[in-house]
């Protein structure tokens, strides 16, 4: 089958609905000769008649049959894009209730303040889970109408899209004995200690994935639930700690805290946008998944391209 236009198929199926030409061309507000050119032009390119015309009569050929069911899905599909657009176009109001893990909570409100803007009458409502354990289950008991996260939860009915880069890195005070080495391999993470996540966070979990992955043994000294307490210890001194990029900016900015050049690290994940599939997305919800989708990536990439560098400069 050759190109084929909407246009044409909306000749073709106003032509099979009045079986008239004529007709056709009266309700298209289109002369009959175009009305003919249209559906001539959709003949050829599907190589096979779709009308038997004898005389002023018109009637479907066996083809014509099968191509209108086609068709019509076509045009049904078409219409229901120009539909969510416009609702796109019209939103004003309405409630969102997006939930993040608390590593997304670095990010999150900026973008929003982002979203506010383009549809500033959308109240926004944030729900920051402790974990990923905790949010999935803010998910499933319908109490966020969409979730950002890093592992998606495969144990849900869920669709989860992923929009941006989420590097994870090791950290450490400025003069810690671990510089010395300047890229330091895995094994030489398990001379010190380590503070880190509860084991029910997504950052946890990929940190431990990592050190069976090279056979490293963590000397894990301490397990706290917030990243600010764990920047806190870090900066005091006691430990190193696995965090996401995306929590420490301002640390990093200051040089309080600075990223461990450790082989094969950063250790990459993704962001996800995600909601369950037996849930209809308000006009609202599907707003901000468009836009999430589009601007998130482009807003962290810019955010993690100063560190990423640097460590790439400090590794050479």
């Amino acid at each position: 089958m050759k190109t084929v236009t909407f246009r044409q198929l909306r000749v073709f199926t106003e032509v099979a609905r009045h079986l008239s030409f004529v007709r056709a061309a009266e309700s298209l507000h289109l002369t009959p000769p175009a009305v003919t050119m249209q559906i001539k032009e959709l003949e050829g390119a599907i190589e096979l008649p779709l009308f038997d015309r004898q005389g002023r009569k018109v009637a479907l050929t066996t083809a014509g049959e099968y191509f209108l069911v086609y068709a019509k899905r076509l045009l049904a599909t078409l219409k229901d894009a120009n539909d969510a657009m416009a609702r796109f176009r019209k939103l004003e109001t309405g409630l969102l209730t997006v939930g993040l893990v608390s590593t997304a909570k670095y990010f999150v409100p900026r973008l929003l303040v982002n979203f506010r803007q383009e549809h500033p009458g959308v109240e926004v409502k944030l729900t920051v889970s402790a974990n990923r354990e905790q949010l999935v289950t803010h998910l499933v008991n319908g109490e966020v109408d969409l979730a950002i996260m890093g592992r998606p939860p495969l144990e849900l009915a869920a669709r989860s899209e992923p929009f941006a880069a989420n590097p994870h890195v090791f950290v450490a005070p400025p003069g810690h004995p671990i510089f010395r080495s300047g890229h330091p391999p895995v094994s030489a993470l398990a001379a010190f200690p380590l503070i880190v996540r509860e084991a029910a966070s997504g950052t946890r979990a990929l940190m431990d994935r990592f050190f069976q992955n090279h056979r490293v043994e963590p000397r894990i000294a301490m397990e706290m639930p917030s990243n600010e307490t764990i920047k806190q210890a870090v900066m005091a001194g006691m430990g190193l700690s696995f965090l996401s990029l995306h929590t420490l900016g301002l640390e990093l900015k200051t040089r309080e805290l600075e990223i461990v050049n450790v082989e094969d690290t950063p250790v990459m994940r993704l962001w996800n946008v995600v909601h369950l599939q037996s849930r209809v997305l308000s006009p609202a919800a599907e707003a901000f998944r468009y836009f999430i989708l589009e601007e998130g990536e482009k807003y962290l990439a810019a955010h993690d391209a100063p560190w990423l560098k640097l460590s790439g400069e400090t590794e050479g």
